[in-house]
């Protein structure tokens, strides 16, 4: 953490009590998101992540915050986004 790439985002959610159980909305941890460096390398992981078997439930695209990424679950069904 010495260079200050860590980020952690907080986010508040009132209606998730009233929502069905789906790992990625509930309260605790929504998703894990880890950065790889560019546009390309998102791509490439997911392909690569997907051709071994791993469930994409997002696939690469520019989010409406301005971030491009892609989804895909864990083994344990938690998402996890491929980040720029």
């Amino acid at each position: 953490f010495d260079e200050g790439t860590a980020c952690i985002e907080l986010m508040n959610r009132p209606d998730i009590l009233d929502m069905p159980f789906n790992r990625g909305q509930v309260k605790g941890l929504a998703h894990l998101s880890i950065s790889v460096g560019s546009r390309e390398a998102v791509d490439e992981l997911t392909r690569r992540l997907q051709t071994d078997g791993y469930t994409v439930i997002g696939q690469p695209r520019l989010t409406g915050d301005g971030f491009y990424e892609s989804t895909i679950l864990d083994p344990e069904g938690n998402n996890v986004e491929i980040t720029e």
